[in-house]
């Protein structure tokens, strides 16, 4: 049963991936916006469901570790592994606009990040390293800025193959609901399952807590990245793991902060540099090649450092 319980969740994933990266590319169509702005916005949000509801969970209960290692963990995992595993399968074409805008606003908010939450490291600055209340509302105040602005600086040119079948704006209202539900409802069945699964054959907590549940918030992202790509949607996939690790910081992190201030003692030098390490490959692979993407060597150059960072947890926390 459990295992047939995981196949199920398995396929609202990839169901509701489906769902949503149509939905979402119909009513990119139909409001004029770019695929890469809804990816940014309405699909990066759709996807940080899961993030958010962890973190304020943890924030609720005063317990920091989940809400900042969520997200830290989050972020690392959406660059460096989804975008890893997509781009070897279908390189991700990234566009001029990407390069000098929005790549560049993700990295300056995950140094953004960094330097408020470990300011007394940095730079001798308050009394501990955390995120205070005050923080999170200037975290809060930078997200509506965000969102002002994808909206009203960005591109309007449709991208490459965005032009496809028209579908009622109801419709596409519809399959983006549906799809999120999908995710997200797939997503928990998916780790629930695996997790009981794992440990039916023996396999320890400690380890299931730092593979299967650290990825499972972000099955959303994976799914819908690797779906969007194969359907050379590349810039919803591109905006879906941009947004979503954005969101994860001035939206889930800010609202977090304001219900209790996060102490940061739980992230280390170490994942902090991976952190802005994973958001600044992505800025130097665009300079790279003829064509501006994300091609399949430097996908599988994100995945060995991923596995590097993996292992360096597993040798210093669990092993």
């Amino acid at each position: 049963m459990t295992l047939f319980l995981l196949l199920v969740g398995l396929g609202l994933l990839v169901l509701g991936a489906d769902w949503l990266v149509d939905g979402a590319s119909a009513i990119a169509r139909r409001a004029g916006e770019n695929e890469f702005v809804i990816g940014l916005t309405i699909v990066g949000f759709g996807t940080s469901c899961p993030e958010l509801m962890v973190s304020l969970t943890g924030a609720i209960q005063g317990n920091a570790d989940i809400a900042i290692g969520n997200v830290v963990g989050s972020n690392i995992f959406n660059v460096l592994f989804i975008l890893g595993v997509t781009s070897l399968i279908f390189p991700i074409t990234m566009t001029k606009e990407n390069r000098e805008k929005d790549i560049p606003i993700a990295l300056g908010v995950t140094v953004l990040l960094v330097v408020c939450g470990m300011s007394q490291s940095l730079f001798g600055i308050g009394g501990s390293d955390s995120l205070s209340r005050i923080e999170g509302i200037f975290l809060l105040f930078v997200f509506a800025a965000y969102l002002l602005f994808c909206f009203k600086f960005s591109s309007k040119e449709l991208n490459p193959g965005q032009k496809g079948k028209a579908i009622s704006l109801s419709i596409a209202v519809l399959l983006v609901t549906g799809g999120l539900a999908g995710l997200i409802f797939g997503g928990n069945m998916f780790v629930r399952n695996a997790t009981e699964l794992a440990r039916d054959i023996g396999v320890s907590d400690k380890f299931i807590a730092c593979t299967l549940l650290a990825g499972g918030t972000s099955l959303p992202e994976l799914t819908t990245s690797i779906v969007a790509a194969a359907k050379h949607k590349d810039q919803l996939a591109l905006g879906n793991i941009l947004g979503s690790n954005i969101f994860n910081v001035l939206l889930v992190l800010g609202c977090s902060s304001i219900i209790t201030p996060l102490a940061f003692t739980g992230i280390t030098p170490v994942d902090a540099a991976v952190l802005i390490l994973s958001s600044s490959l992505l800025l130097m692979w665009s300079f790279t090649g003829k064509k501006c993407h994300i091609d399949r060597w430097e996908g599988a150059a994100m995945l060995l450092l991923f596995a590097g960072y993996y292992h360096y947890l597993f040798k210093n926390n669990y092993l």
